[in-house]
């Protein structure tokens, strides 16, 4: 009888440290979680290192573009040109 104790005591403590130690099934659950949140983090970020490394492709070797950025970004007009402004 006492073997029986013993055994369910111990096997009681086992499927503590099982769902509630380090490593178990709690801990386990838990840094899948953090792995997914990493990884989605991660492709956002290598999303806008791409789009990053297009735009210096372009700022590097499209004139045009540049035309483009400088009117649109920072209102940069040729010489020569009129500008005309409407009251709204």
């Amino acid at each position: 009888m006492k073997v029986g104790r013993y055994l369910i005591i111990l096997l009681f403590i086992m499927t503590l440290l099982i769902v509630f130690g380090n490593n178990g099934i709690i801990d386990n659950f838990i840094m899948k979680e953090k792995l997914s949140i990493l990884q989605n983090a991660t492709s956002q970020i290598s999303r806008e290192n791409d789009q990053l490394k297009h735009e210096i492709i372009l700022l590097r070797n499209n004139p045009q573009y540049i035309e483009t950025l400088a009117r649109n970004e920072l209102g940069m007009v040729r010489k020569g040109e009129l500008i005309y402004k409407f009251p709204e």
